[in-house]
């Protein structure tokens, strides 16, 4: 015999799994792999301007710095 006790059970039952399938499809990742999810992380941070320009000065004007102090040091002690 069905009493109305037993239809909230399994009405209860039914939403509380329909409530657990929808929690874990919001776990589900759309990268198949680690390679994927970096170069679209990569992507995205470019796209944000994250990165900047990649700045080439600096090793040169250091080269040039060391050059006149070994010039330099060089006349000093000539």
């Amino acid at each position: 015999m069905i009493t109305s006790r037993d239809t909230r059970s399994e009405t209860a039952l039914l939403s509380l799994e329909a409530a657990a399938s929808s929690a874990r499809a919001g776990f589900a990742c759309m990268f198949s792999t680690s390679d994927e999810y970096e170069n679209a992380l990569i992507s995205e941070r470019r796209a944000q301007g994250r990165y900047g320009a990649t700045r080439r000065r600096w090793p040169a004007a250091a080269f040039v710095g060391c050059a006149l102090a070994v010039v330099a040091t060089v006349l000093l002690f000539a």
